[in-house]
């Protein structure tokens, strides 16, 4: 066991780090008392994040009635969680390496996880999260098969297998995972999650979005796993696992519904997901 940890440990310790102002607007952002002021003047002194910022800040995504001509303003309208959760979503993607030689399709990972993203915030708002409270869910959902990427790049051989394994008789790819890596896309997505400081409750549904029942209950977890169901059901692009599990009683019972039922309560999935593309679009360019 301490001989997968030290090969988790050290997989991890390759993937590319934030830029230093992502770290410091995280930092930041998790302090209260953090004056909004200083926050935006973090994201200001890197132009070009401040360019791709405001770029999101004005797309169909966000669908603001007035354009936001500075990050002055976006922090205003959209309020610190979501401008650093913005931030976190743009840094993921652009630390990302675009191929991988274990074969896992980066742009079918991403609308995969755009779709767990948005499906996640729905459902989020569909409990009664505020808009600010919303950011975290969809940022959540972002970045829950992280892990896969550390394996991908960095565990490819094992990896593979565990691909082929999970595509062979349909099973869940994180058992798959165990089998052939000695640990799961979740595990080493919560060591990851440590490597770049993000905040605890994201990290808790990295490493918690298979297992909704451990730890206590968590309304965040039980979204992301939701979302990642809903997700796989309806073929929004892949990761590697294409088997949907249905919702676990405890899941069921804070919806009220079955995973059709929160199917049909989603109407407007697709269109959210196009609008969410730009995501990606800006957090790929250099």
């Amino acid at each position: 066991m301490q001989d997968v940890k030290k090969k988790l440990l050290t997989a991890v310790e390759k993937m590319p780090a934030f830029p230093k102002s992502v770290h410091q607007v995280l930092k930041l952002a998790s302090d209260i008392n953090c004056p909004q002021k200083e926050l935006v003047e973090v994201i200001k002194r890197d132009p070009v994040f401040t360019l791709k910022i405001l770029r999101l800040v004005n797309s169909a995504y966000f669908g603001l009635a007035r354009e936001i001509t500075s990050i002055n303003h976006a922090s205003v309208y959209l309020g610190l969680n979501t401008l650093k959760n913005v931030a976190l979503g743009l840094a993921a993607v652009g630390a990302i390496p675009k191929a991988n030689v274990a074969g896992l399709d980066m742009g079918a990972f991403w609308l995969h996880s755009l779709a767990v993203a948005t499906a996640t915030r729905m459902l989020g708002s569909m409990l009664g999260v505020s808009r600010d409270e919303a950011a975290d869910y969809f940022a959540a959902g972002l970045l829950h098969d992280i892990g896969k990427v550390v394996f991908a790049l960095y565990m490819p051989v094992e990896f593979q297998q565990a691909l082929a394994r999970a595509a062979e008789d349909n099973s869940p790819l994180h058992e798959a995972e165990a089998e052939s890596l000695g640990a799961t896309h979740a595990d080493i997505g919560a060591l990851l999650a440590e490597k770049w400081n993000l905040p605890g409750p994201l990290r808790n549904a990295i490493e918690r979005h298979h297992d909704v029942g451990e730890g206590g209950r968590s309304q965040l977890v039980d979204c992301v796993f939701a979302a990642n169901q809903i997700s796989k059901k309806l073929a929004f692009g892949a990761a590697g696992d294409f088997s949907s599990t249905p919702l676990p009683p405890g899941v069921e019972a804070r919806f009220a519904l079955d995973l059709e039922g929160l199917i049909k309560e989603m109407p407007t999935l697709d269109e959210e997901v196009e609008h969410a593309r730009i995501f990606i679009k800006l957090g790929e360019a250099s």
